[in-house]
């Protein structure tokens, strides 16, 4: 269960959300330079302090915590509004956090509570995030990072490496940024290479710490976001049996839709728990930490699937029409599964 602070914080961004249309707004947004609409990131981060939520006062934060910033992905996760939420406010500023630099923190992390800097964390190889796409050679940086969320548009480039964390300027000289194509068109991922690049490296902690820990924040906040999509798309397939005559009849009368349905509700509500507790359990830094991220990313992914999957199916043919959501979902979700890479079980220790 929530609480009752941070279920307004959901009604919140909600109603924010459904008052700028965010859900008809996204196939605008999708063939900008940006890639979501910038008023609707402005008002969420101006009237509700979304990206302040998980970063410390000291840094013009709120101090909140992960929880509140994943709730809030979740929510956003409801209308595939692709807003620098995951990518900069979660990610991007939970590796300045992990990077120990104060001054990093004191620099960057200001403005991207204030939603005025949006920062991209440069990660995966092309194989994906088991690998480094880019190495250092003492500060400067080679390589290519594939599949970087905020890419193309961020005002700061932070890049993980075996030797290290580092922040870049998008504008220095060996930076070339390019969005590629996707399965999921909502989603906008994008390779960035550096060549002979110069770097400004954060901190000193233990890149495969931070590593690790940033993906256990990352399945985390996917996890948020599935189940906060896959909630959607079982409201929205409900609705629809409702009006939808076949036969005389509301399809959602037949006995065999209702089981259909009664099955994606368990899955859409188990999955809204096991992220949950996957949240707290990374806030808390708990011993079970690991194994509950794990449980997280496996069932909301597959939750997630089959309900957009469902959702295609129990809509009929409308549901692959270009002008229908369903459609987009059904992508999201196949992305979803492959984003961040596909987890291990994690080892238990005695």
């Amino acid at each position: 269960m929530i609480s009752e602070e941070q279920q307004e914080l959901v009604s919140a961004v909600r109603g924010l959300l459904a008052k700028r249309d965010a859900r008809a707004g996204i196939r605008q947004a999708m063939d900008t330079d940006l890639g979501y609409d910038p008023q609707l990131w402005a008002q969420l981060c101006e009237q509700v302090g979304v990206a302040a939520l998980a970063i410390p006062e000291e840094y013009g934060g709120f101090g909140a915590g992960l929880p509140e910033s994943l709730l809030v992905v979740g929510e956003i996760g409801r209308t595939l509004a692709d807003v620098p939420m995951l990518g900069s406010a979660v990610l991007g500023a939970q590796a300045v956090l992990l990077s120990g630099d104060s001054e990093a923190c004191e620099r960057l992390l200001p403005g991207i509570a204030e939603g005025s800097r949006t920062l991209a964390v440069c990660w995966a190889g092309a194989a994906g995030w088991d690998e480094f796409g880019v190495r250092a050679d003492g500060e400067t940086l080679h390589g290519t990072a594939h599949y970087v969320l905020d890419g193309t548009i961020a005002d700061t480039l932070i890049v993980l490496t075996d030797s290290g964390l580092f922040e870049v300027d998008p504008s220095a000289a060996g930076v070339e940024r390019r969005r590629v194509a996707a399965m999921d068109p909502s989603r906008a991922l994008s390779e960035i290479t550096f060549t002979d690049t110069a770097a400004q490296r954060l901190g000193t902690a233990d890149p495969a710490a931070v590593a690790d820990r940033l993906r256990q924040i990352a399945w985390a906040a996917l996890a948020a976001e599935q189940v906060g999509a896959a909630e959607y798309c079982l409201e929205a397939t409900v609705e629809y049996t409702k009006s939808r005559v076949q036969f005389g009849r509301v399809i959602g009368s037949f006995q065999a839709l209702k089981h259909r349905m009664a099955d994606m509700y368990v899955l859409a509500e188990s999955a809204k728990s096991t992220a949950l507790t996957a949240a707290i359990a990374l806030a808390e830094e708990s011993p079970t930490a690991a194994e509950d991220v794990w449980v997280a990313r496996r069932q909301c992914t597959e939750a997630f699937s089959t309900i957009a999957a469902e959702t295609i199916q129990l809509h009929g043919g409308i549901a692959i029409t270009w002008e229908h959501d369903a459609h987009l979902y059904f992508k999201r979700a196949h992305g979803d599964a492959h984003l961040f890479g596909t987890p291990k079980r994690p080892v238990a220790h005695s």
